[in-house]
């Protein structure tokens, strides 16, 4: 496992979604994005200092049953860029609380272990955030019970197609996208860390098994023979939830077959799997979602669902086009445009004078002000740090 992010430039080459701005025009472009950056910085410190009025006097944030509502917190307040050291107080009772979390098996969640799996892959990611070299034990000790939640069905047998993946964990008993997508980005960002030493070496995911789950899900036929894929133009290349399973529902096709429509929030959860699993940029699984993805570029929606998920949909987006240093996307009608101004001025105009966000539409969670103020920062944390 390596990095081997030179997809700008091999996508420029087998894509015309992409573009290349020359470095002129770069140069130009970081001047104009200036007076954004100090807007964002602005908006992150509000949207940080709702943050910090939501902390309970334990540390915590939101439901106790789900851990992943400190770890979403902490991870947002510890990336915001001019910080400085003077949210220390709050991330110190908010990290005095994660790690009182962890179960003896290594995963984060609370007393009934909901959702162990995502709650356990969030809590590492603010864990690195915050000191990995201090938390190292933990972190390990969490990507030992990650590993383990990878699903291990034969391939023949009915649940077979979710071998490979990963699930929420006890609640349900198939793999999913998301879930999937959250284990692989933290396995990646931690796997210099479990190589420093050989047991550690041992305690590896079976990467080739969730990279071939990764592909059960993407409408692409010559990866994927499941009944439901199409190769009709409107969802070839894009991801759906789980093998048999689009939140984005079905298309009748020609000849009476149904097919599972892509949408926006899976595609790029896709596109970063496949990243994580190093699928090489020419691969055209990546070329597919790519294309997929700059067909239905839109910031009004997550595609195909409309206003549900919107906010996961925005920093999901913005991770992956980040690590693959997208800077501009080309839209099925041949407009240009640069996705971080575009995303960035979006949230700027859209955020509450408390600091917060919301999203009216209730799927999801994502109702929930604390929730969606997370995501939206980490978006445009994301988005500030490519600026620069």
């Amino acid at each position: 496992m390596g990095h081997k992010f030179k997809f700008l430039s091999c996508l420029i080459l087998l894509s015309s979604s992409f573009l290349f701005a020359n470095a002129e025009t770069q140069t130009k472009s970081k001047k104009n994005t200036l007076s954004l950056q100090l807007e964002i910085e602005h908006s992150i410190e509000q949207g940080i200092q709702y943050l910090i009025s939501q902390q309970k006097a334990n540390g915590s944030w939101g439901n106790p049953e789900h851990p992943a509502f400190t770890s979403l917190a902490l991870t947002a307040i510890s990336k915001e860029p001019q910080q400085g050291g003077k949210y220390f107080p709050s991330i110190k009772k908010g990290l005095s609380y994660l790690l009182s979390t962890q179960a003896k098996d290594g995963g984060f969640y609370g007393n009934e272990k909901k959702l162990a799996s995502y709650n356990t892959a969030l809590s590492i990611m603010a864990l690195l955030a915050i000191d990995e070299n201090r938390y190292r034990k933990q972190i390990l000790k969490a990507r030992k019970f990650l590993i383990q939640q990878q699903q291990n069905y034969p391939l023949k047998s009915p649940k077979g197609i979710y071998n490979g993946g990963i699930g929420y964990g006890n609640s349900y008993t198939h793999s999913d996208l998301s879930n999937t997508y959250l284990a692989l980005e933290t396995l990646y960002y931690t796997l210099h860390l479990a190589n420093d030493t050989k047991q550690e070496q041992q305690n590896q995911l079976n990467w080739q098994t969730a990279l071939d789950f990764v592909s059960r899900v993407q409408n692409l036929k010559a990866y994927n023979k499941q009944n439901w894929v199409s190769e009709d133009p409107k969802n070839k290349g894009g991801f759906i939830y789980f093998p048999g399973d689009s939140k984005a529902g079905e298309m009748k096709l020609k000849k009476g077959k149904t097919a599972l429509r892509s949408y926006g929030s899976m595609s790029y959860a896709g596109m970063l799997s496949l990243i994580y699993a190093d699928v090489e940029s020419n691969d055209p699984r990546i070329i597919a979602v790519f294309n997929w993805l700059s067909d239905n570029y839109t910031i009004d929606e997550n595609p195909g669902m409309g206003k549900q998920g919107l906010f996961y949909y925005y920093q999901v987006m913005a991770k992956a086009l980040s690590l693959a240093q997208i800077e501009k996307i080309t839209t099925k009608d041949g407009k240009s445009i640069d996705w971080r101004i575009q995303l960035s001025e979006r949230l700027l105009s859209i955020q509450n004078p408390d600091g917060s966000w919301i999203n009216n539409n209730s799927r999801w969670w994502e109702n929930d002000p604390l929730l969606v103020t997370c995501y939206a920062l980490i978006t445009l944390e994301h988005i500030y740090n490519f600026l620069k």
